[in-house]
């Protein structure tokens, strides 16, 4: 496969996407409300201060679930081929579990993992 192709499917993509805004764009139901140019969630004007900080607590408690969470996308291949590979993919799995392990332990400490 060489550079012509890549360039073929890259100008296909290109005109796909520009073709199916302009289509959309086209053929769309155009509203001219007021009320869509207002920047809300819940469709009710807000109340006071609308930039409310948040605890970087939460924040770093959703990164942590989603670490774990990738985890399992790596243990389930991992399993399913685990047979066929032998005794050195229980000693990667044993690796990779303790470097996990270590970053659970560390979160721990520093009471990462505390809801108040």
């Amino acid at each position: 496969m060489g550079s012509e192709a890549i360039i073929v499917f890259l100008l296909a993509g290109v005109t796909l996407v520009a073709g199916a805004n302009f289509l959309s764009n086209l053929i769309s139901h155009k509203s001219d409300n007021p009320q869509k140019r207002e920047p809300y969630e819940s469709g009710m004007t807000t109340i006071g201060p609308t930039w409310v900080q948040f605890k970087v607590g939460y924040y770093l408690f959703a990164i942590l679930f989603l670490i774990f969470d990738v985890e399992i996308a790596f243990l389930v291949p991992w399993a399913v081929v685990y047979k066929s590979i032998g005794s050195v993919a229980l000693v990667e799995i044993i690796i990779f579990l303790l470097i996990l392990g270590l970053g659970l332990l560390y979160a721990w400490k520093k009471e990462a993992l505390q809801w108040d």
